[in-house]
Formats: C-alpha cells, sequence, structure tokens
C-alpha cells in the first residue's frame, strides 16, 4: 500500500502547533439562535477533534447582529456568547486537537434583518449552492463612521474568541463577504477613501485583531484569490490583495474562489478535485507565507500530493470531514495514525 508522507506529519507557527496538516474549513450550520452555539456546534466540533483533525475552524462568527449570513448563524458580540464557545474550546482542546474561529461580516450578502449594509448600495445577486434563488436586499452604503464601528466590533469579537481560549483567529475576506465586498471592484465603487484604496477596509480590520491578539498567536485571513462571477478579479489581483493583507499582519493565508455572484464560464475553473489549488500555489508564491489549500481535497492521496509538491502547507477537508466525522482516522495509512486514534478505540484499528 502506498505510504502518507505529508498529510499525518506536525505543523507550526509563532505558538500553533499541530498534529497533522488536515484543517476542518469553517461550514456554516446554521443551528444557532440569538448568536449562540449550542449543543449541535458543541458535538459538532469535539467529534471531528475526537477523529483526529489537527486544525478545527468554527464556522463564520459574526461581530453583529446585521452581519449574519442567516438568523441561525453564530456570533461573538456579546459575553454570553463567548462563555458558551469557551465549553466547546475546551473539550476540543481534551482531545489534542486545537481550533480557531473564523470572524466575520455578511454585508450585503446578510439574511433576517432589516437593516442590511454594504461598501455601496449594489444588490447582491446570487444563489445558493443548490441553485436556489435567494432574496436579498438593496444593503444602505456604509458611511465612514458606521465603518469604523465595524472595525471595532471586529476587534471587540477577536478579543472575546481569545478570552474563550481559542488557538487562533480566522478573518473571513472571501466568498463576498463584507471584506471582500470592500476589496472588489464590482462591489465597492466608492470615492472616499475606502474606494481609492480598496484593501483598505481590509488591512484596517487586520490591524485591529492584530491589535488584541497575543504576539505569539497566528491570524489566518481566508481569501477569495479569484473571482468566479462575470467582470470579476483574476488571480493576479487576488495575489496583489494578499500580499496587502500579509503586509498587514496575516500569518496563514487559507485561499479560496468566488462567492461574487453567479458563476461565469469565461471565469470560472472547471469543477475537478483539487481545482483551486492553483489559486493556492500563485499567493503562496507571492507572498511567501504559509497557505491553506482547499477544494475537492478529500482523496487522501491526493491531499498527500498537494502538500509534497509544496503548493500549500495544510489541506481543509470540508465536505469530506462532513461526511465522515473519522475521516482522518480512515486514512488508508492506518499505521502512521497509531498518534491520533483515541485508546477508546484502539482495538477497532488493529
Amino acid at each position: 500500500m502506498t505510504k502518507l508522507f505529508y498529510l499525518n506529519t506536525p505543523f507550526s507557527i509563532k505558538n500553533l502547533s499541530v498534529k497533522n496538516r488536515i484543517v476542518m474549513p469553517p461550514m456554516c450550520q446554521y443551528q444557532a439562535k440569538d448568536g449562540m452555539p449550542n449543543d449541535w456546534h458543541f458535538v459538532h466540533y469535539v467529534s471531528r477533534a475526537v477523529g483526529g483533525v489537527g486544525l478545527i475552524i468554527v464556522e463564520m462568527t459574526n461581530v453583529a447582529p446585521n452581519g449574519r449570513i442567516s438568523p441561525n448563524c453564530l456570533g461573538l458580540w456579546n459575553d454570553q456568547q463567548r462563555d458558551k464557545f469557551k465549553h466547546i474550546v475546551d473539550a476540543v482542546h481534551a482531545q489534542n486537537a486545537k481550533i480557531a474561529i473564523q470572524i466575520g461580516h455578511a454585508g450585503r450578502k446578510a439574511l433576517g434583518t432589516d437593516d442590511v449594509v454594504a461598501p455601496s448600495a449594489i444588490k447582491y445577486d446570487g444563489a445558493n449552492e443548490a441553485g436556489e434563488r435567494w432574496q436579498y436586499q438593496t444593503p444602505r452604503e456604509l458611511t465612514q463612521h458606521e465603518i469604523s464601528i465595524i472595525i471595532q466590533q471586529f476587534k471587540q469579537s477577536v478579543q472575546r474568541a481569545i478570552e474563550a481560549g481559542f488557538d487562533s483567529i480566522e478573518l473571513h475576506a472571501a466568498h463576498g463577504y463584507l471584506i471582500h465586498q470592500f476589496s472588489s471592484p464590482k462591489s465597492n465603487l466608492r470615492t472616499d477613501e475606502y474606494g481609492q484604496d480598496r484593501f483598505l477596509f481590509g488591512e484596517q480590520v487586520i490591524k485591529a485583531a492584530k491589535s488584541v491578539m497575543p504576539a505569539d498567536m497566528p491570524l489566518i485571513v481566508r481569501i477569495s484569490a479569484q473571482e468566479y462571477g462575470e467582470n470579476g478579479f483574476d488571480a493576479k489581483y487576488g495575489c496583489k490583495m494578499a500580499k496587502r493583507f500579509a503586509a498587514a499582519g496575516a500569518d496563514i493565508l487559507h485561499v479560496s474562489g468566488g462567492g461574487d455572484g453567479h458563476l461565469s464560464a469565461s471565469h470560472t475553473p472547471p469543477f475537478h478535485a483539487g481545482y483551486q489549488v492553483y489559486l493556492a500555489r500563485a499567493v503562496k508564491q507571492a507572498t511567501q507565507l504559509p497557505v491553506i489549500a482547499v477544494g475537492m481535497l478529500d482523496d487522501h492521496y491526493l491531499a498527500d500530493f498537494v502538500l509534497s509538491t509544496g503548493d500549500a502547507d495544510l489541506i481543509a477537508v470540508g465536505r469530506g470531514l462532513l461526511r465522515d466525522p473519522y475521516w482522518v482516522l480512515h486514512t488508508p495509512a492506518s499505521a502512521a495514525l497509531s498518534p491520533f486514534i483515541p485508546s477508546s478505540y484502539a482495538c477497532a484499528f488493529d
């Protein structure tokens, strides 16, 4: 049987040390009430820690009630939410796994609120992954004062995440949400400083987050390195954005694509296993930062190969871990997994 040489090796940056290169990326569960994590989230995340995942990243957790993707999304705008997260963090740590949290704001993609905001008053026109059209509202354009408030909300949510014990913070600057909206020429038509410099908002959010993070805690920033809709920006622009965010303080870049609206045949890569690895490679070469690759990488051997090429430092496995919480333990090279197998389950892997 072919061995896996890279997937199960440790990775370290600053004070974050993970036992393998496998990341569970943020995936919304739509199970929260009033932004509060509950038993569903506890079981969902802790079961993947039991299953051997090295780094778990909690789904997009929002800085304000009107920044949620849906009314059933998580929040971190109050201390009660912080305290509920601590229970999950402690349980994940008990399984020798590390846990980060993705902090974000949906901007014009928010649903279930009457106060939808964005860089510019441009309605999002898109569909969900099942092809169903959602009825998005036309947002109102944020004032500069409101922008400064949102930056402070990011900062406060990051502070609460640190107090809850998370090992790292991820900022969501991808998939058409607020930081992405500011960064994109399609959704940011402002004429003030935030339109003249479309990366300024993201830069300021990164610096605000870093101002309250311990110096030895790494900051992850998730980006869409290419837009997939009509007239979307290309990978060259995405790399320019990545370099700006790296200079602002990002330590790891989590490289995805799209989220800007309906897919354009002329601007969307063909969907096949590993279809976004080329973006991870480009961003890593441009920034010299560690990168997380994502996109149909749930074949163990393919994930190992991507690591072997140096195109990525960590592999995000999304749907594979939804289907199988023990994806890590089911790797073909089971002998190499002995350190990750809970003692209570060891007999099943003899």
